[in-house]
């Protein structure tokens, strides 16, 4: 796979997010749905354990729409991104906060000092990079021994019914096709898929818990109570890239105590899967 300059990067992919991001800023989003889904991703982010005036890193910031909630909690943010197109998203979104610094750079080469850092995160980002691990591990070395790290990565549907396992397959087959697409095109099919999959699976599952069924069996019921704007935005996000990977929960935590995390907890619930690790003590 084309690196990039023997970057761990595909430009491809980056040029996608970049076109993502620059479609959807946030802007126009509520921003009470924004913080609810922020609060879902953070729920197990030990908060408490940050000092005073942490300095922390947001590796692949994106539209920096999780940033806009880290800052003002912390003293000194970094926000990271491969795509220069997504960090002028994110410079806007962030022209507010003081306390915000902007780095382009692949996240297996990021020049901040090692062990400087007091917490980090990579939310929906790691699952995109060729060489997974070597870019957690990177992110990790600029962790202070006994710094929380936060990541989200995309649940393989392993313990799940087989019909659910087969769909996921078969989205994967459609995803290659859509990010080959060029970026109109590619936007138009995914507005496209969310308007008759995204919304009619997600307000059918909201259906069924007005009446009191369960409708955690549907496909994307984690939408059910999700504005049109995030469909059409996660279903850029979901077809438009080239290069995705999954995992169980087991192979979250091997990745996660392999880079040089203890203590590692995975969340119960959606988005899965949330994870958190330390930086080992002894790993100085």
């Amino acid at each position: 796979m084309d690196r990039g300059e023997d970057r761990n990067l595909d430009p491809r992919v980056v040029d996608g997010f970049g076109d993502e991001w620059s479609r959807f800023s946030n802007r126009f989003l509520d921003a009470d749905e924004l913080e609810e889904m922020f609060d879902l991703y953070t729920a197990i982010f030990p908060w408490g354990d940050l000092p005073d005036n942490a300095v922390g890193f947001d590796a692949g910031c994106g539209s920096g729409r999780w940033a806009r909630f880290f800052a003002p909690r912390v003293g000194l943010l970094w926000c990271i991104d491969a795509s220069d197109e997504a960090l002028e998203v994110a410079r806007q979104t962030l022209a507010d906060y003081d306390n915000v610094a902007f780095r382009h750079e692949d996240l297996s080469s990021i020049g901040l000092q090692e062990a400087s850092c007091d917490f980090g995160y990579s939310l929906g980002v790691l699952h995109h990079i060729p060489d997974t691990e070597h870019a957690a591990w990177s992110c990790v070395r600029l962790l202070k021994p006994g710094a929380p790290f936060l990541v989200y990565l995309y649940h393989d549907l392993s313990d799940r019914a087989v019909i659910q396992r087969i769909l996921l397959k078969a989205v994967g087959f459609v995803r290659q096709f859509v990010a080959r697409l060029p970026r109109p095109l590619r936007a138009l099919v995914a507005d496209l898929l969310a308007v008759v999959v995204y919304w009619p699976l997600a307000r059918f599952a909201r259906g069924l818990d007005r009446v009191g069924i369960r409708s955690s069996w549907v496909p994307l019921f984690q939408y059910r109570n999700r504005s049109f704007y995030v469909m059409r935005n996660d279903a850029l996000d979901r077809f438009g890239t080239l290069l995705e990977k999954r995992y169980s929960r087991n192979e979250v935590i091997a990745l996660m105590e392999g880079i040089g995390l203890e203590h590692v907890m995975v969340a119960d619930g959606p988005p899965w899967w949330v994870a958190v690790g330390r930086r080992r003590t002894d790993d100085e």
